[in-house]
């Protein structure tokens, strides 16, 4: 399937549903503003607690409401705490990214940037894999992307466009291109696994 596409495939999805996805963005932002707030607050160890306990799970939220939206369920504001139900794996594929990215960076910049796209659709394969280990679900991603890595770099790309009105309009337009975006990533992991 082509970016135009999937786009186009985004667009009809999101139709009727863009209020309440506004409504767990909003909300997702101000736990994330706050959470991380407060957390960081903790001298050393309180950005790490504020990535694993807060930005890690509604990540994996997310994944698992756009997710859901290409299938055709409605979401719902409860769904953005859904990501906690598999926390423990969320943290571990988190960590376990981080670390082979940045082991992968120490050879040079390129290679770490490379294996960041092949790990990228790790939330998503854990998402409809509840329970999954953590390599697992690097792993699978990686096969994913294998051959893909590109298509998905044009496609982030091909946003350029619509993060610029969002810039422009003070975050306003954020309201309908963040869904866009996120369901329009959805249906390219739905498109390539």
């Amino acid at each position: 399937m082509n970016r135009a596409e999937l786009k186009a495939m985004a667009k009809e999805q999101l139709q009727g549903k863009i209020g309440v996805l506004f409504a767990i963005i909003l909300l997702c932002a101000a736990i994330s503003f706050a959470g991380t707030s407060l957390l960081t607050a903790i001298p050393v160890v309180g950005s790490w607690l504020s990535t694993f306990l807060i930005i890690v799970p509604l990540t994996l939220s997310l994944c698992i409401i756009f997710l859901g939206i290409t299938k055709g369920t409605r979401p719902e504001v409860k769904d953005l705490f859904s990501g906690y139900a598999d926390l423990w794996s969320a943290i571990k594929v988190q960590f376990f990214a981080c670390l082979f990215i940045l082991l992968w960076s120490l050879l040079f910049i390129i290679p770490g940037i490379i294996k960041a796209f092949s790990y990228s659709m790790a939330f998503y394969v854990l998402a409809e894999n509840k329970g999954m280990s953590a390599l697992e679900a690097i792993r699978k991603s990686k096969e994913l992307m294998d051959g893909h890595k590109m298509d998905l770099f044009v496609l982030g790309l091909s946003f350029i466009g619509w993060s610029l009105v969002v810039a422009f309009t003070f975050g306003l337009a954020a309201i309908w291109v963040v869904p866009y975006m996120e369901t329009t990533a959805a249906n390219f992991y739905n498109s390539i696994k």
